[in-house]
């Protein structure tokens, strides 16, 4: 271990973690607050908002033209019936539904009678979901409801096999306001995504590291936080600490050693 990074392992008693508070992901860091104490909030980075009809309009796309639509997260549900009622078009009993897994098969609910609608999942990952899409490529034309970041690996499986597809932006992730956290100071920020580390210097142009120690998941999140010139004390995952919990836990561990040397 370096001096510099020696130096920076100071004690952590308040981490900020850039994503929603729910139940799912507050449980292992309720762990961490009960065996350190710590202070640990929660604080969404991005938001997502719903394209416009008139930015939908400037897409070409005719919701009455397609048979089926491939479904990959609850955003893509709400979005989705939401842009039908922009567009005052009435979903027909016979659309078929294609999701990426159960989970948001069942979210279907929310917005149509499940029981009399076709319906098709994965357990997880688009490979679960491949089977289902193969068997119906000739009869369908599909739309892929997606972010202003696309429908990655779905858009690029539909293409390569040359399914009658349209890929089409219904919701974005945009910046959230976080200006209220200008004097507020946490040992570690926790961050999931590129985006938030783009809201981070959106809200604060200026954003100096000094002692904050910095937390990544993911290798798209890491580049964009070393991109930025920051120190990235805690990446994950890795051989030894494969989710984020385990990683700060390990880190505070360390920090507890050197403060005791």
């Amino acid at each position: 271990m370096s001096a510099k990074q020696q130096d920076r392992l100071r004690r952590v008693e308040s981490i900020l973690v850039t994503q929603i508070d729910t139940k799912n992901n507050r449980a292992p860091y309720d762990k961490l607050i009960n065996k350190f104490g710590l202070k640990v909030d929660y604080r969404p980075f991005t938001e997502v908002i719903p394209v416009s009809a008139k930015e939908f309009r400037k897409q070409k796309i005719s919701l009455e033209d397609y048979t089926a639509i491939i479904l990959t997260n609850k955003s893509a549900v709400d979005h989705f019936f939401g842009m039908c009622e922009k567009m005052r078009y009435k979903v027909p009993s016979d659309l078929k539904y294609f999701c990426k897994s159960e989970a948001v098969a069942l979210y279907l609910q929310k917005h149509i009678v499940y029981r009399k609608r076709k319906v098709f999942f994965g357990k997880r990952t688009l490979q679960d979901l491949m089977p289902h899409l193969v068997k119906h490529k000739e009869k369908e034309k599909f739309l892929l409801p997606c972010s202003n970041f696309g429908g990655h690996n779905f858009a690029e499986f539909l293409d390569k096999q040359a399914f009658d597809f349209s890929e089409s932006m219904m919701y974005k992730a945009a910046s959230s306001d976080i200006s209220d956290l200008q004097d507020v100071f946490y040992d570690i920020l926790v961050f999931f995504s590129p985006l938030s580390i783009d809201s981070l210097y959106d809200n604060f142009p200026e954003f100096k590291q000094n002692n904050t120690r910095i937390a990544a998941f993911g290798n798209s999140t890491a580049k964009a936080i070393l991109d930025k010139g920051l120190i990235l004390d805690i990446k994950v995952p890795a051989p030894d600490t494969p989710s984020m919990t385990m990683a700060i836990e390990n880190y505070i561990r360390k920090t507890l050693q050197v403060s005791e040397s």
